[in-house]
């Protein structure tokens, strides 16, 4: 069976984007351009849910840049009870139901990692059934207040999280690696 990681980008005060932030929070750099490169480079297949696939792929598809044009070649899920194929996507197979319903099945016939980016909802359904075995946070130094969009948790059962390891990037954003506790 495969492990799903879930990886967010999120403010301190928990939200996964803001109004006039800027792409990841006006705080980029060369060690997170870094990070994200040799993440999408290891074997795995993303996966996503409908909103964040929909915001993706017609940036990703009119992309020329390697990071644009690495996505459109990984291997890619996207878990939808709405959208029916075909996908304008390449390499982009339609999961079609209720995620913890097909999410078990998914992982289990998976034979690379899983990695979520981003899907905010979809995370917070698969980590409340237990299906999320490694939580990666990364923590950008600012509060967005009244103008955060998408708080990433905040509802739910409550999960017990051990931490696995840590990492500053650039001098100030801050990778927070956690493992589901058993």
């Amino acid at each position: 069976m495969s492990e799903l990681t879930a990886d967010l980008f999120v403010s301190l005060d928990g939200f996964a984007g803001g109004v006039d932030v800027g792409p990841y929070f006006g705080y980029g750099g060369p060690e997170l351009d870094e990070w994200i490169q040799t993440e999408i480079d290891k074997p795995q297949v993303v996966v996503f849910g409908r909103v964040t696939y929909e915001v993706l792929a017609p940036m990703a598809t009119r992309g020329s840049d390697p990071a644009s044009q690495r996505l459109t070649a990984v291997p890619k899920l996207v878990v939808s009870s709405t959208l029916s194929e075909p996908l304008e996507w390449a390499n982009t197979r339609l999961v079609a139901g209720d995620a913890v319903e097909v999410f078990p099945a998914v992982k289990a016939d998976s034979d690379v990692p899983l990695r979520t980016m981003g899907s905010i909802s979809l995370v917070r359904n698969l980590s409340t059934a237990g299906l999320v075995d490694r939580l990666r946070l990364m923590v950008f130094p600012l509060t967005c207040g009244s103008n955060g969009r998408e708080r990433i948790f905040g509802e739910g059962t409550p999960q017990r999280m051990e931490l696995d390891r840590t990492k500053v990037l650039d001098g100030r954003v801050v990778l927070l690696e956690y493992r589901r506790s058993a």
